[in-house]
């Protein structure tokens, strides 16, 4: 069999490449906008760096909420109005900003926090729906989408600096333009599909969601508060999630060192910032060539979610020491290449194996592990930035190993629990 990164969409069904090729549009969109936050706040509104940082961490923060948001309100709203109107709210608060930006500081810092929080509440669902309608194919799919959401994210960046040299509006309208057509196409898309219990019941009759949570009814409805489990009775399952969601915080908050450590030293140095550039542009090319490599490493020797965690927990320390012995360019192109590696492995890994082990109670899981993994994402920036302004990239690099090992740390626990969770349902 072959293992080409073109496999993943040739071994698809047209149903399914619909589906990737629509999330790859849509990461495609949002990439036009994130990227030129700093320069539109700091140039265009004459605002200092420190207030373009406030503007993102807003942002992050309304991510981290909508996250939770997302995967507590699932079955109370069914998946037809969570995803479409999360989606369309996001589409219209996205083309409000070519007044809101300009008209009010305040204005456009509330409404980047909605957007962040309304744009994060579909992740859940969107990552739920795919563990429900194709439990059979579903790890090979979560990466597929991982995959094609990169290169979407390659696409729209690239794109983002030619658009807003015509119009900083031109990104705003055209963020919006690929946010609503992704809720159009949910809408038509979730309409041919009925009420998903057919898709629903694969998830019910999974081999470990008997084994981890309360007895399920037979389907998943899209709409109704589910009685079976308290919030509390969720939460208290921590052995299913805190682990693996803490590990993968750690690994977010230690990747933070390529903003808030690399980037600096680079233009320290006296090198353009398109050097920084070209090291996301070589991250986007491996995501997609490396693929072969990360699936030999899953026949191998991270054949379980809970190994391919701790593996790129692994090759993420890998990394940070490789640039703290080899503390230059070619130092952190390396660096990218096993740090790739790492992320090629974690980020389809997660919600594969909430998926797997949590049942009908997958979105709230997959809502509190992106809630929570969200925090290294909002706060890394921050803290790693402290480190340089204290010690430089040295100084940074030595943090990011540390934070590496504490989130090797998590995941061994994690992988440990999830043994003995098997042990004890087998005895």
């Amino acid at each position: 069999m072959s293992h080409s990164a073109w496999n993943m969409f040739r071994s698809r069904t047209r149903e399914m490449n619909v589906f990737i090729w629509a999330s790859m549009i849509n990461s495609a969109g949002a990439a036009l906008m994130w990227p030129l936050t700093t320069i539109f706040v700091h140039q265009q509104l004459g605002r200092s760096l420190s207030e373009a940082g406030f503007v993102i961490m807003i942002q992050m923060l309304g991510g981290v909420l909508g996250q939770f948001a997302g995967g507590c309100l699932y079955y109370r709203l069914g998946v037809r109005k969570l995803l479409i109107g999360a989606l369309a709210i996001t589409a219209v608060l996205q083309a409000s900003l070519v007044v809101t930006a300009y008209t009010s500081w305040w204005g456009y810092i509330i409404t980047m926090g909605i957007i962040g929080f309304t744009n994060n509440m579909s992740q859940p669902a969107i990552q739920s729906f795919i563990g429900f309608r194709w439990a059979d194919q579903r790890d090979e799919l979560f990466n597929a989408v991982y995959v094609a959401n990169n290169i979407g994210v390659a696409l729209g960046t690239a794109l983002s600096g030619v658009l807003a040299d015509i119009s900083f509006n031109l990104t705003f309208l055209l963020n919006a333009g690929t946010s609503g057509a992704f809720s159009i196409f949910f809408y038509f898309y979730l309409r041919n599909l009925g009420d998903l219990k057919e898709s629903s019941q694969a998830a019910q009759h999974e081999h470990h969601a008997g084994q981890t949570l309360k007895e399920q009814p037979a389907h998943i409805p899209t709409t109704g508060a589910i009685p079976t489990l308290t919030l509390w009775d969720q939460l208290s399952q921590v052995r299913l999630y805190l682990f693996l969601s803490v590990g993968a915080m750690f690994i977010w908050l230690a990747n933070s060192m390529w903003g808030a450590g690399v980037a600096p030293h680079i233009t320290d140095q006296g090198m353009q910032m398109k050097m920084y550039s070209w090291l996301w542009t070589l991250n986007g090319i491996f995501i997609f060539l490396g693929q072969p490599i990360t699936e030999w490493m899953k026949r191998t020797i991270s054949k379980e979610a809970s190994s391919q965690l701790t593996w790129s927990a692994i090759l993420y320390g890998a990394a940070y020491l490789w640039i703290f012995f080899m503390p230059n360019y070619t130092g952190f192109i390396v660096a990218m290449i096993i740090a790739t590696l790492g992320e090629m492995l974690v980020s389809p890994a997660v919600p594969a194996f909430l998926a797997a082990h949590t049942g009908r109670q997958a979105p709230f899981y997959m809502g509190v592990a992106g809630g929570i993994s969200s925090v290294g994402r909002m706060i890394g920036p921050f803290c790693l930035g402290i480190a340089y302004d204290s010690g430089g990239l040295i100084a940074v690099v030595q943090v990011s190993i540390i934070i590496a090992v504490a989130a090797i740390l998590s995941f061994l626990l994690h992988a440990y629990l999830q043994k003995n969770m098997k042990n004890e349902n087998s005895a």
